[in-house]
């Protein structure tokens, strides 16, 4: 009789990618080591992954609903904080596979619902359409995502742990506040680009152009501050002559 199909088969490929991803990182996956971590064998892993990215990307996806997962029962925005950085904290290699090239193709044009959904609970307190408040939501997600990579690649435990968290969860709830008082406007910088749309999956794409701290700009901003420096000295030098 033909070998019947195993129905469940990928799904224990991708099981074991994410269990040796969360072990040991960026050096436990290899196609070999998921094949024995799941008990088949490696012609069989690729004929369901072309390729270790293939699978980083099926990780990816999945850590990204497991996330979600963490985060969908909280009510409000500082409940959602702490879940995600308790979700971080749990799992270390898994969150930080998230962020590897995250601006960049296949990432980048990948679903970001827990990106999403903060920003969704962020319009709905504050009012609006969710793409009103992407810069908001950029910097408390920057905020989070910093907190946990400082407590995870600190090893941050104990007292300085619940700190940590409690700073953060303090910061986020102060920059909602302040956003609903200026009703969401930035406060510096250039206005948020139409074009720059992030957490929308084929929708989503980024401005390679040049921006306000590119070194071509910050040399030429300080090749003209030197010029009017220079200038002014010049000036001085000739009235006190």
């Amino acid at each position: 009789m033909p070998r019947q199909a195993d129905p469940q088969l990928e799904q224990r490929i991708l099981d074991a990618a994410c269990r040796l991803w969360a072990r040991g990182g960026e050096k436990a996956l290899t196609m070999r080591g998921v094949a024995k971590a799941a008990g088949t064998t490696t012609p069989t892993v690729y004929e369901r992954y072309r390729d270790r990215e293939d699978i980083l990307r099926s990780v990816r996806l999945q850590t990204r609903a497991e996330l979600l997962a963490a985060i969908s029962p909280t009510r409000t925005l500082p409940q959602a904080c702490h879940s995600y950085l308790e979700f971080a904290l749990q799992h270390p290699h898994a969150y930080e596979v998230l962020f590897d090239g995250f601006a960049q193709p296949p990432s980048l044009h990948e679903p970001w619902p827990t990106f999403s959904l903060l920003r969704s609970n962020l319009a709905r307190r504050l009012g609006g359409t969710p793409r009103q408040y992407t810069r908001l939501m950029l910097s408390l997600w920057s905020l989070m995502h910093g907190t946990a990579m400082l407590s995870i690649r600190g090893r941050v435990s104990g007292p300085l742990r619940t700190q940590m968290f409690h700073s953060c969860l303090d910061a986020v709830e102060a920059i909602i506040a302040d956003a609903a008082r200026s009703k969401g406007k930035a406060r510096s910088g250039p206005k948020w680009p139409a074009h720059l749309i992030l957490g929308e999956a084929e929708e989503s794409k980024v401005n390679h152009g040049e921006d306000d701290f590119s070194p071509k700009r910050v040399t030429s901003k300080r090749s003209n501050v030197s010029k009017r420096k220079s200038a002014a000295g010049l000036r001085s030098t000739r009235t006190s002559a």
